[in-house]
């Protein structure tokens, strides 16, 4: 047995909290606590993290509806790392699938495709036809474009913040999720992404002084 005294947080008082399926044991994915968000999920039995990128705790779950009921938290031998197995309400990842970890790491002799932009548009595309229960990309095209809208703003925000503390792992990690809201909005205004690449395309043959006018 170990108390939240004995825990080793770091120099910004965090410490990573990997969250665990406790049915399948399949890895959900990786957030951060501080001492108050891991007070709160002990008492309330639901995880409660740190967001980087806002400086606030989340519950996860308050805005999906997805929530994580806490069966244990054990700190790993050097207490400076948590896992956390939970019982999971639904998707653990906000791009609706069940865990955040999906995406294999390649190495150049495999023959294997990477997960794509495309491919993303296709799942989306397939969650709006079916809306899953649960599911927070069913959650944002049942609120309609105006919910889609102002998650958009909120990750825009959030990116500026993270690549101003110049913290390149959140940044990348906020880029994401911009991306995936990006990409919600895409599909539920029928903007495919062959549309932005092919804009993207065309501006390599507008004269930079042309697309300054354009501008004004």
């Amino acid at each position: 047995m170990i108390t939240i005294d004995e825990l080793k947080f770091d120099d910004k008082g965090l410490i990573p909290a990997i969250v665990v399926d406790a049915d399948s044991d399949k890895v959900l994915t990786l957030a951060y606590m501080n001492r108050e968000s891991l007070e709160i999920s002990l008492k309330e039995g639901i995880t409660c993290f740190w967001s980087r990128s806002r400086q606030e705790l989340w519950r996860k779950g308050e805005t999906s509806g997805n929530w994580q009921h806490i069966e244990s938290i054990t700190a790993d031998c050097d207490a400076d790392a948590l896992v956390v197995k939970v019982h999971k309400d639904g998707p653990a990842c906000h791009l609706g699938t069940d865990s955040c970890f999906m995406q294999p790491i390649l190495g150049e002799a495999s023959g294997e495709d990477k997960f794509s932009v495309k491919d993303l548009y296709k799942l989306l595309e397939g969650r709006k036809a079916d809306m899953p229960e649960g599911s927070y990309t069913s959650y944002l095209f049942e609120k309609g474009i105006d919910k889609i809208l102002k998650k958009v703003g909120e990750e825009c925000t959030e990116v500026i913040i993270a690549a101003k503390a110049e913290d390149k792992a959140e940044t990348v990690y906020e880029i994401a999720d911009l991306m995936y809201h990006v990409m919600v909005m895409m599909v539920e205004q029928g903007i495919s992404v062959d549309d932005v690449m092919e804009e993207l395309a065309s501006r390599h043959i507008i004269d930079h002084k042309v697309k300054q006018e354009k501008m004004v």
